[in-house]
C-alpha cells in the first residue's frame, strides 16, 4: 500500500483525534482519584469567601489604619512548637484586648488540624502554648485577630524543616 499519494493525512488526524480524547479521559480518571478539599485561606469556605471578599478587605484595611500586627517567634517544630504574636496600635503601644484564633493545618488537607486557644497574654504579646504536630513538612498558621470591632487574616505559611515564613 503506497501512501505517498496523500492518503496519510486522514489516518494522522484520525490518530490525533483518537490520542486527545484519550488524553482526555485519562486526565479526568487521574484527578477524580486525588484528594481536592475546599481552600479556607479565611477560616472559611472559598465560596464563602468569594461572597465576602470585598468585606474581608475592608476589614484588613480598617484594622490595619488602627493596629500593628507581627509574628514575633514562629518556632514552628514537630514537637513543642511556640507561636508568639505581638499586637500593638498605630502608636506601637501594645495592645492586651485582641482575640486571636489560630489553626494550624497542612495545605490542602485538614486532617491534622489543630485549633489553637487561650494564650498567655503579656505587654502585646501573644504566647500560644507549646504544641504537638503530626509531621514535619509544609504547614499553615492561619490566625483571625479581633480588636474592638475590627478585624483581619493573618496567615503564614512555614516549614518544620526550616526556617522561611511566608505572610500573606
Amino acid at each position: 500500500m503506497n501512501l505517498s499519494n496523500g492518503r496519510i493525512w486522514p489516518y494522522a488526524i484520525g490518530a490525533s483525534i483518537i490520542f486527545i480524547f484519550g488524553a482526555c479521559v485519562a486526565t479526568i480518571i487521574i484527578t477524580n482519584k486525588m484528594p481536592v478539599e475546599k481552600s479556607d485561606t479565611y477560616m472559611m469556605g472559598y465560596h464563602e469567601a468569594d461572597d465576602k471578599a470585598n468585606e474581608i478587605i475592608e476589614a484588613q484595611i480598617a484594622f490595619n489604619k488602627k493596629y500593628k500586627i507581627e509574628c514575633i517567634a514562629n518556632n514552628l517544630k514537630q514537637q513543642n512548637g511556640i507561636i508568639k504574636y505581638r499586637v500593638s496600635d498605630i502608636n506601637s503601644n501594645p495592645v492586651n484586648n485582641a482575640k486571636i484564633n489560630i489553626v494550624v493545618t497542612r495545605p490542602n488537607n485538614h486532617e491534622h488540624d489543630q485549633e489553637l486557644y487561650n494564650p498567655k497574654i503579656e505587654n502585646g504579646i501573644y504566647t500560644f502554648d507549646s504544641f504537638t504536630l503530626a509531621g514535619e513538612g509544609r504547614w499553615d498558621i492561619m490566625a483571625k485577630v479581633s480588636v474592638d470591632d475590627v478585624q483581619r487574616f493573618y496567615n503564614i505559611k512555614t516549614d518544620t524543616r526550616g526556617m522561611e515564613v511566608v505572610e500573606y
